[in-house]
């Protein structure tokens, strides 16, 4: 019998599961949140997330139980566990995904670089930080935030007030993550895969571009980046993740400030829009790694196979016309491209599909990779 691999989320993550799946001869299950998401392929129960009997009636039938997302509350996997599911990443190590104070205070136990921080819980706190940062300072909601949603930089305490109420309203209380504005010079992204039995895999260190809080493009391996640059990245990867007991995919997001160091900025224990390039740029994709991963198989290996490899997402489109219908002038204009869609409607910023090219000159590379991208673009 095929092992199977459950998956809660049905969004584009899980769909990009479904092709190494099948080549694994892993049986892959999802639980969408609604009919006619991303990963509809494979859908096979539609439900809430957040209800225990819902997730356990769905991993009931399933070897391994993992993530599209990492918004499982606590109480629903600590059901899991309980009833002797096993599941992927954990809740320990998904507990700091989903809270950044959480994050932020597991970091600094394990000696991780990061941006000086604090939790604060009203105006005073904040101004208090600010004074003592040279007046300006980005202020988070500790959950639920994701492509710029959930930030703000702010030079006055007044700028959060809204978030401070909502705070006041809320029975649970909280505070807010307020961190200094750090002088960085690009951000870079370090993946790291790890199994149960303790096996990791490193993929090389990559350069993400952001516009309007939104991963743009991402260049791999990150350019211009020393030999030391690419060991630290990858040591504070595999720290985190063993660190941390993270099983399946872990994507550490960073600030190379302006005097070369390095600082955690987010982290992510799935696939990661970072990643994206290992479809067509390496040896192992990191959703084939994923699934090897959390079934404690043998990893595959995690290096290009191509000098450089340029990921370009596509964001919004013309809702009037369907991305598919773009796809033979882009295809025919740049033949070596990889075009990979969502099956989401196109609205503008929203994420519906990406661009891959990989080959030897990177200025070449990324140049037919965003003019693959135009086709699909507004």
């Amino acid at each position: 019998m095929a092992l199977r691999v459950g998956v809660v989320g049905g969004g584009q993550l899980a769909r990009m599961m479904i092709g190494p799946a099948v080549e694994l001869g892993v049986e892959l299950r999802v639980l969408a949140e609604e009919p006619g998401m991303s990963a509809a392929l494979a859908a096979t129960a539609v439900g809430d997330y957040r209800d225990a009997d819902t997730v356990l009636a769905f991993a009931r039938d399933v070897d391994v139980l993992t993530f599209d997302h990492e918004h499982v509350p606590q109480d629903v996997l600590a059901a899991l566990l309980e009833a002797g599911v096993a599941v992927h990443p954990g809740p320990g190590a998904l507990a700091v995904a989903q809270d950044k104070l959480v994050m932020r205070t597991r970091m600094a136990e394990l000696g991780m670089p990061q941006p000086d921080w604090a939790a604060v819980t009203d105006a005073e706190e904040l101004q208090a930080f600010l004074d003592d940062h040279g007046g300006r300072a980005v202020v988070k909601t500790p959950r639920g935030g994701y492509d710029g949603k959930g930030v703000r930089v702010v030079s006055a305490a007044t700028e959060a007030d809204d978030w401070f109420a909502a705070l006041a309203e809320d029975a649970r209380g909280g505070a807010l993550l307020v961190e200094e504005l750090v002088d960085f010079s690009r951000e870079l992204a370090q993946q790291v895969a790890r199994r149960p039995s303790g096996e990791v895999a490193v993929y090389p260190v990559v350069e993400t571009v952001q516009r309007d809080g939104v991963c743009a493009e991402v260049l791999a391996p990150a350019p211009h980046g020393s030999e030391r640059l690419r060991a630290v990245a990858a040591d504070i990867g595999v720290a985190i993740a063993e660190g941390l007991a993270v099983t399946g995919m872990l994507a550490v997001e960073l600030f190379e400030t302006t005097d070369e160091r390095l600082l955690v900025n987010e982290l992510a224990m799935r696939p990661h829009n970072s990643g994206h390039w290992t479809q067509d740029g390496a040896v192992t994709s990191q959703f084939e790694q994923h699934l090897r991963a959390v079934l404690d198989l043998p990893l595959g290996r995690p290096e290009p196979t191509a000098a450089w490899s340029v990921m370009v997402n596509v964001l919004g489109g013309p809702a009037e016309q369907p991305l598919d219908a773009r796809f033979a002038a882009a295809m025919a204009d740049q033949p070596d491209a990889k075009v990979h869609t969502y099956g989401k409607a196109p609205r503008p910023g929203r994420k519906v599909g990406h661009i891959n090219v990989s080959g030897d000159d990177l200025d070449d590379v990324a140049y037919r990779a965003r003019a693959a991208a135009s086709f699909f673009q507004d």
